[in-house]
């Protein structure tokens, strides 16, 4: 870790720790998701009794790993801009620090974040709802980084538009995240989709990994095809995010537009 890269993620945490409502922001959004659908599964199962079981106990891991996704995607979105919004991201990139080492540093917050939010949640899930998300076993660090590594994707692409077209562009993390939610097949099947929508599923990262969830918790078996295809899929949505952000970057500053970020 170069210095330069050590103080940018010193500063973002120095930033969270010295704000109360940025801290309880942190872990209050995966705990309000995972305490709805916990609420939701126990209706439902009450309903239709032990044969939606494994089917509801699909969904919670599911919320989990998706919000895992979220969190992963907003750490780094909104790190990018408080740097934006602090009108400092233009300093930044006229600095010695390179366009790496600011994602670089990004990354590492994103991931850190991602942690401390995801245990609260974790913690409820299992204590009031009976899912313990580790039964997964030593397939969910895998299904964790094809999802963080999505997340990152979405991310760079919307840090490109932001900084290539200003502030107009700034709710693209969200609208993007929820654009392709329906295709990730987080809380259903791809085959629920109709034909012609089931090829964008299969382009997309997540949608292979909540498979392979619920083929783990449904059928006790391990679907390496569906992890496999995740993880090449990643190579092209991250390797294409940088591309995009790379891309985006060198028009801003070709037009100029770094001076106006922040205006």
């Amino acid at each position: 870790m170069t210095g330069r890269l050590y103080a940018l993620v010193e500063r973002q945490w120095v930033l969270i720790l010295g704000s109360w409502p940025r801290m309880v922001d942190l872990v209050y959004w995966p705990l309000v998701q995972i305490t709805v659908w916990g609420l939701i599964q126990l209706h439902v199962f009450n309903e239709v009794g032990g044969a939606g079981e494994l089917v509801l106990a699909a969904v919670l891991g599911a919320v989990l790993l998706w919000d895992v996704t979220w969190r992963s995607q907003l750490g780094l979105s909104l790190a990018y801009m408080e740097e934006i919004w602090s009108r400092n991201l233009g300093n930044l990139l006229v600095s010695p620090l390179s366009p790496a080492e600011l994602i670089g540093s990004l990354m590492i917050v994103s991931v850190t974040k991602t942690l401390v939010a995801m245990i609260p949640a974790v913690i409820v899930a299992a204590v009031f709802f009976g899912f313990n998300i580790f039964t997964v076993g030593l397939a969910l660090p895998l299904f964790v980084l094809n999802l963080v590594a999505f997340g990152w994707s979405i991310s760079l692409l919307a840090a490109g538009l932001v900084t290539r077209y200003g502030q107009g562009a700034q709710d693209m993390p969200w609208a993007l995240m929820f654009g392709i939610t329906p295709f990730c097949a987080v809380y259903y099947p791809v085959d629920v989709l109709p034909d012609f929508l089931e090829p964008v599923a299969a382009a997309l990262p997540p949608s292979h990994i909540f498979e392979g969830l619920r083929a783990l918790l449904n059928d006790q078996t391990f679907d390496l095809g569906a992890l496999g295809a995740a993880a090449a899929l990643n190579v092209v949505w991250l390797g294409g995010g940088v591309l995009l952000y790379g891309w985006l970057l060198r028009s801003a500053r070709e037009r100029g537009a770094l001076t106006q970020i922040g205006e």
